[in-house]
């Protein structure tokens, strides 16, 4: 397939764009109309010169969502340098090791980052630079010192007049070599970072740019971690490389934070991870249309249309007014929720990916989307199912393609383990692809359960049943001496509300229980139900750690 090169889109639409908003923090004073970012991208290759750094080095960055770190971003990668992205909640521990084990020579963190990290434990670092406004925290010598010190006067000497739309050129003969190493755990023991190459960035880039192409104003809200690759890839990367305009959450994403920020950007795109959208529904819409009336109406020929389109129209202006996608990915969304979106006509998709592709496998516009399918592979990848039956019995998804990482830096051995022997990438999961080359996801494969006979268990599509029943926040199914128990997190708030506590929680979650065990067949049946007191630890992407649970 042709591919055009991310930067070649960024390059376009800087020269074409010049003086239109790019990117700005939602709740800070830091913003870059395109010929800006320029400049400034201009002015970083300048300190990246100084400072001794060449092509193929490494520079990190470890910090929350904000302009600087796309900004930054944007610099490494038109230096030919390679970007190592590590999240801010791993440890200080986990940060050392993974500066050390990408061998990054400068280091640019966020300010609840430089609190917590020790510029001695990193003794391969040149420097260290404070995000927010690019001041040295840390140099190696005296001499790094000076030459940070003398960055914008060797700049203005370069660009006495600035940067003009002309001077921008940015590198396309890289696109099969190294762009990012995206590290997939914060571990201080054997870390998987992920070797991501200027085509799978490309990939992803062309994809989107050519199916959801921008209108003129079209504004984003990014609100996933930009370390993580769907924020990085979909909240950012293509929307700025495809003249978007975007906003920085630069605060925690919760349900408040996220209606008022909708309310200010009016976003054209949401994307997100299940469980917001969860909280939404089933705070929102969930409760009005479970009334028992509603739930008569909600059916009712003639008037189910109106009722659809007004649940519709208010969920919509909740969102800010103007979106036309909301993209859902990361983790299995709930039935009951996706039930909702699905009978209002909502524009929703879901779509799936992982950081090892960059992330996108696949997508499908809302208008032809599947219910309950992760959408069709895209153009320039490809999907197997490892199973005699692909189209209905599940086995492991496999891919290859334009999307697919080099492999894991530093370490041949899971690179090794993570591809077939005739090229495929095991992605772990499990499905069946349709006739139509619609997929779908039945679980993990190192989380399947076997049953009393050898059945296969699921308990991603146990818990799907059981965070639909009442008081049921979330919940993780484990097998213990070959029965089931499932543990759950209440809904705290909820049962204050309806002044539930102490063992009546414990009779509704039995209840519960009996409900649920109702929707399942003999062998995957729900012994116990176990309340617990903490929310379930999460990944990133808001997936829980079930190894943490047993």
């Amino acid at each position: 397939m042709e591919l055009k090169h991310y930067l070649e889109y960024l390059q376009n639409t800087i020269v074409n764009k010049w003086d239109v908003l790019a990117m700005k923090d939602l709740d800070g004073n830091t913003s870059y109309t395109y010929g800006e970012m320029a400049n400034e991208i201009a002015r970083l290759h300048t300190t990246f010169r100084e400072l001794g750094l060449k092509e193929g080095d490494k520079i990190a960055l470890c910090g929350r969502n904000c302009a600087n770190w796309g900004l930054t971003f944007l610099a490494i990668e038109t230096y030919k340098a390679v970007a190592v992205s590590i999240l801010p909640d791993f440890t200080a521990e986990g940060v050392h090791a993974l500066v050390n084990h990408s061998e990054a020579k400068l280091l640019y963190v966020g300010p609840n980052v430089l609190k917590k990290v020790d510029a001695n434990e990193m003794p391969g670092l040149t420097a260290m630079v404070f995000m927010d406004d690019f001041s040295l925290k840390h140099a190696a010598s005296e001499e790094v010192e000076k030459k940070y010190a003398a960055v914008d006067e060797v700049f203005k000497k370069e660009w006495p007049e600035g940067v003009k739309a002309a001077d921008v050129k940015y590198p396309t003969d890289n696109i099969d070599e190294l762009a990012l190493i995206n590290y997939t755990s914060g571990s201080t023991g054997n870390p998987k970072g992920v070797m991501i190459s200027h085509k799978n960035l490309s990939g992803n880039t062309d994809f989107a740019a050519k199916r959801i192409p921008h209108q003129a104003g079209d504004k984003v809200l990014s609100m996933l971690p930009i370390a993580h690759m769907f924020g990085l890839m979909f909240e950012f990367l293509y929307q700025v490389c495809d003249g978007a305009e975007v906003y920085f959450l630069t605060k925690a994403p919760t349900p408040t934070v996220l209606m008022k920020a909708f309310a200010q950007v009016h976003p054209f795109m949401i994307l997100t991870v299940p469980l917001v959208i969860e909280k939404i529904i089933k705070g929102k819409v969930l409760p009005v249309i479970n009334k028992p009336l509603m739930k008569v109406l909600w059916k009712t020929p003639g008037i189910k249309k109106i009722l659809h389109k007004k649940v519709s129209n208010t969920l919509l202006q909740a969102f800010g007014g103007k979106l036309r996608f909301l993209i859902i990915g990361g983790a299995a969304l709930n039935e009951e929720v996706e039930k909702c979106m699905h009978d209002m006509h909502f524009m929703y998709c879901v779509g799936y990916g992982m950081t090892e592709c960059a992330p996108l496998i696949t997508y499908e516009d809302w208008y032809k989307y599947v219910y309950r399918s992760c959408g069709k592979g895209i153009v320039g990848m490809e999907m197997r199912i490892d199973s005699e039956d692909p189209a209905t019995k599940e086995g492991e998804l496999q891919v290859r393609g334009v999307n697919v990482m080099m492999g894991y830096y530093k370490n041949e051995e899971a690179t090794k383990e993570a591809f077939t022997e005739d090229g495929w990438m095991r992605t772990g999961d499990l499905g069946i692809i349709d006739k139509e080359g619609n997929l779908f996801l039945r679980g993990r494969s190192k989380n399947m359960l076997l049953g009393p006979s050898g059945q296969n268990i699921y308990p991603e599509e146990i818990e799907d049943k059981l965070n639909s029943l009442p008081f049921v926040l979330e919940s993780v199914v484990v097998q213990r001496d070959q029965k089931l128990v499932a543990l759950v997190y209440p809904d705290n708030s909820e049962a204050a509300k309806k002044q539930l506590a102490g063992k009546n929680i414990f009779e509704v979650m039995e209840s519960n229980r009996q409900e649920l065990n109702k929707q399942l067949p003999q062998y995957s049946q729900v012994t116990a139900i176990e309340v617990v007191e903490k929310e379930f630890e999460k990944t990133p992407k808001r997936s829980i750690k079930r190894f943490l649970y047993s």
